[in-house]
């Protein structure tokens, strides 16, 4: 895994959901731990889902004094992901894609992200998704997948850097909890499992 400059990372600059302000990537683990929930689209439903599972743990974080923070690369689907509150953290806006970039997240090409969201993780996903009513748009950038940042307080260190393999790979909760070492009694939801042609729950 590549190595993260926290330094170099930490001046990029995120556009606040709430204020429109920009703010220094850094300024989110000043003060405290933070996790970084990086979306592929704000209108992915997938993601959405991904954001819902996440904000499970969000009641032991704020307990434990973790920020919770979400970020999507552009503004595409922002107002309707605020709007169905699918996440319980903070929202930011990476509009110069920098992050994800420095970060290492990969970018599809028009032909492979195809085979990608057919994958049996994005079936399985995008069916627990649905069985929750939880849905999504393909408006937006379609190509750039993203992962999660996990940082110790005052940027001591990494914790945690997990870059998506699929588009439908999540970071397990359990795994979350480790790496700031709390403990949740958040539960994950089952997926459901698919076969070629129907999912079960």
């Amino acid at each position: 895994m590549a190595k993260v400059d926290l330094a170099k990372v930490g001046k990029n600059l995120l556009k606040s959901s709430e204020g429109g302000e920009s703010v220094e990537l850094q300024s989110l683990w000043q003060d405290q731990p933070v996790v970084l929930f990086f979306l592929r689209r704000f209108g992915c439903q997938v993601c959405r889902w991904m954001a819902s599972e996440i904000s499970k743990l969000e009641p032991d974080l704020r307990a434990s004094g973790v920020a919770l923070v979400g970020v999507g690369p552009e503004e595409f689907g922002l107002k309707e992901f605020k709007e169905g509150g699918y996440f319980k953290g903070s929202v930011y806006v990476d509009e110069q894609k920098k992050t994800y970039k420095d970060l290492g997240f990969k970018r599809y090409t028009a032909i492979s992200v195809v085979p990608a969201a057919l994958g049996k993780k994005v079936r399985d996903a995008a069916a627990k998704a649905s069985a929750e009513g939880i849905q999504g748009n393909f408006s937006g950038d379609l190509l750039q997948s993203g992962g999660m940042l996990i940082v110790a307080k005052g940027g001591e260190k990494v914790l945690l850097h997990f870059i998506q393999d699929s588009p439908g790979d999540l970071v397990p909760l359990e795994d979350i909890t480790k790496a700031l070492s709390i403990s949740s009694t958040a539960k994950a939801s089952q997926k459901p499992v698919c076969n070629d042609d129907v999912c079960t729950r």
